[in-house]
């Protein structure tokens, strides 16, 4: 089950490069099914990290929140849609919005609406400091940062306030957030009785959210509100704290946050992979796939350095019995060897007539064209034991092939008297027993 852990750093804000260890937190744990598991309203990194632990927590996605005022909201009106061209694009197009050098804000995209693209603007070491607090948690890892406010469940057509202790969080319907005293509302109301757009417009609606002791205390603010003219004014009690109301808006995408993690602050390298919990799986695996090609690599050339060694002596015993045969090799030596048992155990040592006559019309009849060649006499001696055949055929290649037929068979052949003419080869074929 994933589970999302809601932060929100609580003021007075600590020292985050010396004294980080101190800043107090509001959380809220949430459950795959959107249910707030746990929570807390005043409680530090370590109590939080141990809840978790306790509950065997792990790799827990942290949502962290920051001030509202602590980033700008900006539009961008950027005709390109590559994202290369809008990255190169996006700081120009906001420079006027923002009351500081360009090059020491870090922007972060949103969306793309009807004025163009939405754009969170923040000091690049604020941004600094605010990751470095929501980095390196035990049992969690961090997803995103938003401002607070931008997290609050959008009215159509006009605004969404919540209160929130002595601070009020707004957001308006294209998704602009504002923070501020919760004293400075009033004040403010008659910027939001103006419509958003050009078209005209009865009533702006907004919807008031607060707990039932919030809204009793801030009574008059409430009274500021409605007395408005143009402002169509609907309080929600909340039963949950405002940091839950965030966390309900999320999960079922009531709000456009945009997330300030992107560009030097993109936290996709740390991201885990669907096979994350497989990792060590794989390690292993692919060790033991490396070893095994290394095992069998070296018990293969192992095995060849054998079979060579055998070939040699196997080709040394053979030369000492039959020293004269040049044509036999270790790649033919054992049919040679059949062809010389099957010969020897048919006829003994000594082949007669019949029996050379025999195999060599076998092999004349398994040439390719054995009409190419022709016999013109054959003689036989018996005390030799040799069949002497005077051969013609219209190449050297036919007396040669029909030769090494013979051979394969274990018989000694021989050709000579070989006279090439313009007709063809003429040559005598000597076969023996051996």
């Amino acid at each position: 089950m994933s589970y999302r852990l809601f932060v929100r750093p609580v003021p007075p804000f600590a020292d985050i490069a010396e004294n980080a260890e101190a800043q107090l937190f509001q959380w809220a744990l949430q459950d795959a099914s959107g249910d707030i598991q746990a929570r807390g309203t005043s409680d530090t990194r370590d109590a939080i990290e141990q809840t978790l632990s306790q509950n065997a927590l792990d790799n827990v996605l942290l949502i962290g929140l920051i001030p509202g005022e602590e980033a700008l909201f900006c539009v961008a009106d950027i005709p390109a849609r590559q994202s290369r061209f809008i990255a190169q694009a996006l700081p120009y197009a906001v420079e006027e919005q923002i009351a500081q050098d360009i090059d020491t804000v870090h922007l972060a995209l949103g969306d793309h609406g009807d004025q163009g693209y939405r754009v969170a603007a923040i000091d690049r070491q604020a941004m600094a400091n605010w990751a470095a607090l929501f980095s390196h948690w035990h049992n969690a890892r961090l997803e995103a940062v938003y401002p607070d406010a931008s997290l609050l469940p959008s009215t159509d057509g006009g605004w969404s306030i919540c209160l929130d202790g002595d601070g009020v969080m707004l957001i308006s319907e294209r998704g602009e957030w504002l923070a501020m005293q919760a004293a400075n509302l009033g004040m403010f109301a008659g910027t939001l009785a103006v419509p958003s757009s050009e078209d005209v417009v009865a009533e702006v609606p907004v919807t008031l959210y607060g707990t039932e002791e919030e809204l009793a205390f801030q009574q008059a603010l409430v009274s500021d509100l409605r007395s408005q003219g143009r402002l169509a004014v609907k309080t929600e009690t909340l039963e949950i704290r405002p940091l839950e109301l965030l966390a309900h808006a999320y999960y079922h995408h009531l709000c456009r946050p945009i997330n300030l993690c992107q560009g030097a602050f993109s936290n996709k390298s740390g991201r885990s992979s669907t096979l994350g919990p497989w990792k060590p799986l794989v390690a292993v695996a692919a060790i033991w796939f490396v070893v095994q090609v290394a095992l069998e690599a070296g018990m293969g050339f192992y095995y060849q350095k054998q079979a060579e060694k055998l070939d040699e002596q196997s080709m040394a015993e053979y030369h000492r019995v039959f020293p004269n045969d040049t044509k036999t090799h270790a790649g033919n030596l054992r049919r040679v060897i059949e062809g010389r048992l099957r010969v020897a155990g048919s006829q003994g040592q000594e082949l007669g007539f019949i029996a050379l006559m025999k195999y060599t019309g076998e092999q004349y009849s398994r040439l390719p064209s054995s009409g190419a060649v022709t016999f013109n006499s054959v003689n036989f001696s018996r005390t030799r034991g040799e069949l002497v055949v005077d051969l013609r055929a219209d190449s050297y290649d036919r007396l040669s092939a029909l030769r090494n037929g013979l051979s394969s068979q274990g018989l000694e052949a021989e050709i000579g008297s070989v006279v090439n003419e313009s007709g063809g080869t003429r040559g005598r074929l000597t076969v023996s027993g051996g």
